[in-house]
């Protein structure tokens, strides 16, 4: 048996040796995952609404609700009173509509090849039964469920076929400092000394003694680290030497990635592939794996505050999808739940009509890569309706936002040799020509009725690359 590329070398804990590791094919492959932010958060389940990016996050109620980011706000004691903590809200968090198995089907109904859920958020509270001192009756199995949220999701994910993959917060509000709050912390005093971890133990006894736990629990394909690039360097969360470790002996070493939100300096610089949130960097591109996440509407925690204009409709979602893979990302795709365990009808359907389109038109979204050759989108770019390009081989696909009402005409290509164009989801022919270094496509001037009413179109133009 030949080893595998990925693990064809030991990896030491310097950059030099992690940066070379080459990432596992499946997930530059994938090109579509589904985010899931569930936990205590999901009680409350409110944030004021804002237009600010990151602004109406619900998971940050403790910290933008209860805490030093809340300003005059004082909806938590409106509602639930001066004295009623923010861990009270643990019993309450029940639950008891959770099915595993309907998550994953769902997931899987919507085209997505992986799912990374939120093992521990910034609150601190443990979606597993975890060994660690520090977070006894503060996780699923002690408090609330009573359940391993993340050992039965992990198992129905990897039963319907999806690669399955775990969030973890580096920082945790009641232990952590930060220098971007006034006061130097993101709850108030009392909190973090009732039960905030020592700083001389929090890396040591903790966070490395939980993300081993997780690698060699639940093996997750996906690490999704956050929190680390806020204040702390990499020697302070040893992530050189924990990132050795897992590239090295991680029962799933072949498999896993890490993205970049590891520590300080690092985003954009090291890691399997690099994070953008809500479109919040342009430090992504074809020369580097990387990822887009986003909520389908502005938050990733469910906010009940949002309506139905809050959400992006199924139309943008799938123009989102096609733009971030056009220019050679992933795109995580956040749903919300309640706190029963419920996935909000509106995000249902949202999902469903992705892996709808997605059914016809997968073959110019997975296994691609971007045709750098074309006309490529600038980063971040708010223009949703020019025509995208992405590649497979020799073949082009031409992906229209909307029905082309007129010769669709693609150039700079620098040899023509195909004989075929398609449009995918129509069995009838499609007529083209040839014109110098340009080919032009000439869509039918009605819409086929075999081709659905789709929220975009394919053309797919086979052999055309060299």
């Amino acid at each position: 048996m030949t080893e595998s590329p990925v693990h064809s070398q030991t990896y030491q804990p310097t950059w030099e040796s992690l940066d070379r590791r080459p990432i596992p094919n499946w997930f530059p492959n994938a090109k579509l995952g589904v985010f899931v932010h569930w936990g205590v958060y999901s009680v409350p389940a409110w944030a004021p609404l804002s237009d600010q990016r990151y602004g109406s996050y619900a998971e940050w109620y403790y910290a933008r609700v209860m805490g030093e980011l809340r300003g005059s706000e004082d909806y938590h004691a409106r509602t639930y009173g001066d004295h009623f903590e923010y861990r009270d809200f643990g019993p309450l968090f029940k639950a008891e509509r959770f099915d595993p198995d309907s998550w994953a089907d769902l997931f899987a109904a919507a085209g997505a090849r992986y799912v990374v859920l939120t093992s521990k958020h910034h609150d601190g509270y443990c979606l597993w039964p975890t060994q660690s001192s520090f977070k006894q009756g503060w996780n699923s199995s002690d408090i609330g469920p009573e359940r391993d949220l993340v050992g039965e999701l992990t198992a129905a994910v990897r039963r319907h076929g999806l690669k399955m993959g775990l969030y973890y917060s580096l920082v945790e509000w009641e232990s952590n400092t930060t220098a971007r709050t006034p006061s130097g912390r993101y709850v108030p005093r009392e909190y973090m000394d009732r039960y905030g971890i020592p700083r001389d133990r929090y890396v040591r006894d903790h966070v490395l003694v939980q993300l081993r736990e997780l690698v060699n629990d639940y093996q997750p394909a996906v690490l999704f680290a956050d929190g680390g690039e806020w204040d702390e360097d990499d020697e302070y969360w040893k992530t050189k030497e924990f990132l050795s470790w897992l590239y090295n002996n991680a029962p799933n070493r072949d498999e896993v990635v890490v993205n970049d939100r590891w520590a300080r300096g690092m985003p954009g610089r090291h890691g399997d592939y690099y994070s953008s949130e809500y479109r919040d960097t342009d430090a992504v591109g074809v020369d580097h794996p990387w990822e887009e996440s986003r909520g389908i509407g502005r938050s990733y925690g469910y906010n009940q505050a949002e309506g139905a204009d809050d959400y992006l409709t199924s139309q943008q979602l799938i123009h989102e999808l096609v733009d971030v893979v056009s220019r050679g990302g992933n795109l995580l795709l956040n749903v919300g739940p309640t706190a029963d365990g419920t996935i909000p009808l509106i995000m249902q359907r949202r999902l469903r009509d992705i892996g709808a389109w997605l059914r016809v038109n997968g073959d110019a979204i997975y296994s691609t890569r971007p045709w750098t050759d074309g006309i490529a989108p600038q980063p971040n770019t708010a223009d949703k309706t020019s025509i995208r390009f992405t590649r497979k081989g020799s073949d082009l696909f031409v992906i229209c936002p909307e029905w082309p009402t007129s010769d669709v005409r693609i150039q700079a290509l620098r040899q023509i040799h195909t004989t075929t164009v398609e449009l995918l989801g129509h069995e009838g022919t499609i007529d083209w020509r040839r014109q110098g270094d340009t080919i032009i496509i000439e869509p039918p001037r009605d819409r086929p009725e075999r081709v659905p009413p789709s929220y975009a179109h394919v053309f797919k133009v086979i052999g055309v690359l060299s």
